[in-house]
This record gives C-alpha cells, sequence and structure tokens, in this order.
C-alpha cells in the first residue's frame, strides 16, 4: 500500500475552502457555548463600532454647529462609555477564543499521534521522520495562530462591514452604491489569486518539513559524519534543503501579502468617490456631520476588507497546512483484523500457507513460501544479506502483512488476533533495539502490564526467576540505571540485553531474534544461549544470525534466499548451501 505522503498529497482531489473549512470546524464542535460567548462578544463589538460614527455625525449637525457644548460633552461621555465596553468585549473575545485555539491543537494533535500509532511500519519506511514532526508541530501551530487569533478578527471584520454596508445603503443608497463598487474588483482579484496563494503556502509547509528531515537525519547520524569528516557533504544537502525553504518561504510571503495594497487601492478609490459625491451633494438634503459619518462608515467598510487581505492570506497557510494534516487523518491501516473462529489442530505453532510478500508493488520478495514452526523447538534463518530473513521475521511478528497467503498461529489466522494478544504471543528482540529516555526498569516493563505495580525487590526477583539475573546484574545501578534513547549512557550491547529482558519477561510463545547477539561479547553471548535453553518448554525460538556458532544448536534450519524459504537439514548443509550462493552470485 502506497502510504507516501507526498505522493498522496500530488494525487488527491484538493477539498474547495468552504469543505476544508467544514471538516475542520469539526474539530470544535464540543465548543458550541464557549463561540455563541465569544460571538455575541464580537457581535456587541461591532455594533459599539457602527454606532460611534452615527453619534459623531449626528453630535456635529445638532450640538458642534450650533455651539451646544453640554451636548456635545454628554456625546463624548457617550462614546468613552462605548469604547470602554467595546476594550472589554475585545479581550473577552480574544480569550474566549484563545481557549478555543489551544484546546483545539490539543485535541488535533492528539489525534494526529493517535492516527501515527494506529499506522503500520509501513508507513513509517516511506516517510522521513522529519516531515511528519513538522506536521504535528508547525502545521498544527498554523492552525491554532487561525482559529485563537485571525478567526476572531475574521468574524469581526465581518460583523462590521456588513453593519457598515447597512449604514452605507441606508443613509444613502446611490452613495452607497458608489463607495461599494470598488469592492466587487476586490472581490475577483481575490478569487482569481486565492488558489494560487493557497498553493505557495503548501509548498513552503512542505519545504519547511523537507528541511526538518534534514536536519534530524544529520543530528541522527552524526557520529558517522564526524567519523568519516564529511561535514563538508552533510552542510551541502542541508543548504540545498536551506535554500528551498528559503525560495518557498520569499514566494509564500509574496503570496500572503498580494492582498493588502491591492485592498488599500480599492479603500482609497471608494474614499474619494464619496467624498466627492458627497461634497457635491452638501445643501442637498446632506449634512457635513452626515458626510463626516458617510466617510466613517467607508472606513470602517474597508478597513475591516484590509484586515482580511491578511486574515485571508493566513486562512490560506491554515488550509494548506490542514491539507498536510488530513492526509495522515485520512490514513487507515492496511493490517486489518479479521474474524476468524475456526482453529485447525495441529503440532504447529506456527505455520506459513503459500505466502508472497513485496514491499513495493511488482517487487516480490517471498515467493510462495510454506513451512511449519513447532512448539518448544529452535529454528535458526540463514542466507546471504538482503535474502529476506527480516523479512520473513517481520511477517511471523505480523508488522507486515502478506500480499498473497495466509499465516496461522495457534492454528488461526495471524490476523485475527488483537495488537495486544498478538504482542504476548509474539517477541521479537531487534538487531538495533529502541529503548525510551528513563531506566532500565521502565524499559523492560515497557508494554507489559503484568509487572507495573511491583516494586523494585518484587521485579527483581521476578527476573531472577526468569534466569535473566545475569543480565541485570551487568548494570552497576540495576534497575534504576539511566538510559537515553540517542545517547551514550549505555552501549548497543546493553541496550541489546534490555531488550532481550523485556521480550523475555513476556513469557511469549514465540521468541524471534534478529542478529541479538550480534553486539555483545562471547561472555555474555553464552549467558544468553543458558538464558534460551532454560525458556519454558512450549516457546519456539527462531534466530537470525550470521554467526553460524550462534545457531549450531538450532533442531532445524531454513535457507532463505531469492524469494524461497527452504529447509537446509544440518549446520553444514546450511554453509554448503551459502558457500555455493556465494559462489553463484
Amino acid at each position: 500500500m502506497n502510504y507516501n505522503l507526498n505522493k498522496l498529497s500530488e494525487r488527491a482531489e484538493k477539498l474547495s475552502n468552504l469543505a476544508a473549512l467544514r471538516k475542520l470546524l469539526q474539530l470544535i464542535a464540543n465548543e458550541h457555548k464557549t463561540l455563541v460567548l465569544a460571538t455575541i462578544a464580537i457581535i456587541i463589538n461591532s455594533a459599539l463600532n457602527l454606532l460611534g460614527p452615527l453619534i459623531i455625525g449626528h453630535t456635529i449637525d445638532t450640538y458642534v454647529q450650533g455651539k451646544q457644548y453640554q451636548g456635545v460633552l454628554f456625546w463624548c461621555g457617550v462614546l468613552l462609555s462605548m469604547f470602554l465596553v467595546g476594550l472589554v468585549t475585545s479581550y473577552l473575545q480574544a480569550k474566549l477564543m484563545g481557549g478555543v485555539g489551544q484546546r483545539m491543537l490539543f485535541t488535533l494533535r492528539n489525534a494526529i499521534f493517535n492516527k501515527l500509532q494506529q499506522l503500520p511500519v509501513d508507513f513509517f519506511n516511506q516517510n522521513k521522520a522529519g516531515d511528519l514532526i513538522s506536521r504535528v508541530n508547525n502545521d498544527t501551530d498554523k492552525l491554532n495562530q487561525f482559529f485563537s487569533q485571525s478567526l476572531v478578527q475574521f468574524i469581526g471584520s465581518i460583523a462590521t462591514m456588513t453593519g457598515a454596508g447597512v449604514f452605507l445603503m441606508a443613509i444613502h443608497v446611490q452613495l452607497g452604491l458608489a463607495a461599494m463598487a470598488p469592492m466587487l474588483l476586490i472581490l475577483i482579484f481575490t478569487m482569481v489569486v486565492s488558489p494560487w496563494v493557497k498553493r505557495t503556502n503548501a509548498k513552503n509547509l512542505k519545504s519547511v518539513g523537507g528541511m526538518s528531515a534534514e536536519i534530524q537525519e544529520s543530528l541522527n547520524n552524526f557520529k558517522v559524519i564526524i567519523a568519516f569528516n564529511r561535514r563538508d557533504y552533510f552542510r551541502k544537502r542541508f543548504d540545498v534543503a536551506n535554500q528551498q525553504n528559503y525560495k518557498s518561504a520569499v514566494s509564500a510571503g509574496l503570496a500572503n501579502n498580494i492582498f493588502m495594497p491591492v485592498y488599500t487601492l480599492g479603500a482609497s478609490l471608494a474614499q474619494l468617490t464619496v467624498l466627492v459625491l458627497g461634497i457635491y451633494m452638501i445643501g442637498n438634503d446632506f449634512s457635513i456631520g452626515l458626510l463626516i459619518a458617510y466617510l466613517s462608515y467607508v472606513t470602517l467598510f474597508y478597513n475591516p476588507l484590509r484586515q482580511l487581505a491578511a486574515l485571508w492570506a493566513n486562512f490560506q497557510t491554515a488550509m494548506a497546512a490542514w491539507d498536510r494534516i488530513s492526509q495522515i487523518l485520512g490514513l487507515e491501516s492496511n493490517l486489518v483484523s479479521i474474524d476468524d473462529s475456526t482453529e485447525t489442530h495441529s503440532d504447529a505453532l506456527l505455520e506459513f500457507k503459500n505466502v508472497h510478500f513485496g514491499y513495493a508493488a511488482g517487487h516480490e520478495i517471498l515467493h510462495n513460501v510454506s513451512f511449519k514452526m513447532e512448539r518448544g523447538k529452535t529454528y535458526a534463518l540463514v542466507g546471504p544479506t538482503g535474502g529476506g530473513k527480516t523479512t520473513t521475521a517481520s511477517l511471523i511478528a505480523r508488522l507486515y502483512d502478506p500480499t498473497q497467503g495466509s499465516i496461522l498461529l495457534n492454528g488461526k489466522d495471524i490476523r485475527s488476533y488483537s495488537a495486544n494478544e498478538r504482542a504476548q504471543k509474539v517477541g521479537f528482540i531487534l538487531q538495533e533495539p529502541f529503548l525510551f529516555t528513563g531506566t532500565v526498569r521502565e524499559n523492560i516493563l515497557y508494554g507489559n502490564d503484568a509487572y507495573k505495580n511491583y516494586s523494585n525487590q518484587q521485579l527483581e526477583q521476578a527476573i531472577a526467576d526468569a534466569n535473566l539475573g545475569s543480565l541485570l546484574a551487568i548494570f552497576e545501578e540495576g534497575l534504576d540505571s539511566k538510559v537515553t534513547s540517542g545517547g551514550d549512557s549505555i552501549s548497543l550491547g546493553q541496550k541489546q540485553l534490555i531488550a532481550f529482558m523485556r521480550a523475555v519477561l513476556r513469557n511469549p510463545d514465540l521468541l524471534i531474534l534478529d542478529e541479538a547477539t550480534a553486539n555483545i561479547d562471547t561472555i555474555t553471548e553464552k549467558l544468553l544461549g543458558d538464558i534460551l535453553n532454560n525458556l519454558p518448554a512450549h516457546t519456539t525460538r527462531v534466530i537470525i544470525a550470521h554467526r553460524l556458532n550462534t545457531i549450531e544448536n538450532a533442531d532445524e534450519i531454513y535457507f532463505v534466499n531469492s524469494g524461497e524459504v527452504i529447509k537446509a537439514g544440518s549446520l553444514n548443509d546450511a554453509v554448503d548451501m551459502l558457500l555455493k550462493d556465494k559462489r553463484v552470485s
């Protein structure tokens, strides 16, 4: 299945802004009460702003021209009171919508993270971690900025514009039509340019993700960079990513600021039109105060429009960010669960039945593979590098599903087990185990609820009962030894020992070791061998190894290469097959 987000974005049908906004508003569907209060505050604030010019015009015509200063002072007091109420409503709406934005951000990031946890390994193989981090952090923050800041101004501007338009038409229809005529040109310009603005911002967000991925890759491989003295290589790669981000950022900045001068020009044309026609109409049922009020309403109509120019650019950025986020939220795992109540009675713990598999379409790695693994036996998978050993083990652990055929675990289709059931039955120790920052205890108990309430003393006893005490003794501080996921607090070999204890303590029915002894010394390797030999009688072991001494005690050996899994017979037969394969290649 194609999980490449960049390719999916190229093929995806783009939603209209209205459709995208409708989907986005579903994220704040439970904020009805807060949104109603914020909207009321916005309407009150807009109404107060709209009443101001009318009061000013009335005061000029009635009191200023008649030099009735008591009336002037009274209406000035009224205006001051209105402005103070407007200050309170502005603060209230900002506070309410700020809370909505933060809760939306919290919900959205949780939704993305939960979705990422549901997606299969195949998804992470096809996408760079840096780009995913950028979508979780940067893109969601763009949406938060729109909801917490821009949306309030957006609604307020619309309310003020609508009210100002009503006043313009109510005071004088013909003059109102002349005042709003430039808006038609602005609307046409906005409709034509908006898709380009959205595409430009989408490219910029993509370049930010690309640069984040490049930085992460460089930092993760910094030891290799230093060892090979190739700072120049990664510097060039970063420079390319930085240049792309710079160019896309410049284009996005241009796109986001293109509306403002056009909107300002429209506002200036409208004010000039009203001023010329208004002066011509003074004395003909049109007073000076009314002209001043009318010019104020023109300003109240076009100033929000200029604000909308900046807000519209923010909206386009938010929609571009939402497109990138919704690509993740719209994905579904291809590792679907099925109902399989039928159970085949068999001595085999695991069975491959006519299994085909390939990572990329049209390129199969395993062709029509069939074999069985019985309970309590030790199996070894050998073969040349790239032959398909780890792929076979990944299918056993159901990190992937076959493209054809079926895999049975305890006589049932492996797809019928829940993720928790499968993880309990199948243990997998990787060649490069991943550990979380914390302690040895926290890493051993990861995903294992059976011991979560144990004290250190009880857990140490459980480890000893599982014949793992000799491994724990290697760590100076025992269960409290510090672990960092990417640091040097412990060696790679010690990380493998922690992963080994983590897997064995789960008491799985089947334990897979993928080069699990590659980074440990021979003495510790012997300890691991003794532990494996003392596992419960029902535990089936699958060992992938290049060092033949690690598989000499295997009950059966399978040779994996060229899409086939073949019984190799004895250790000598496996060696002959490996040598023959090298000669052929």
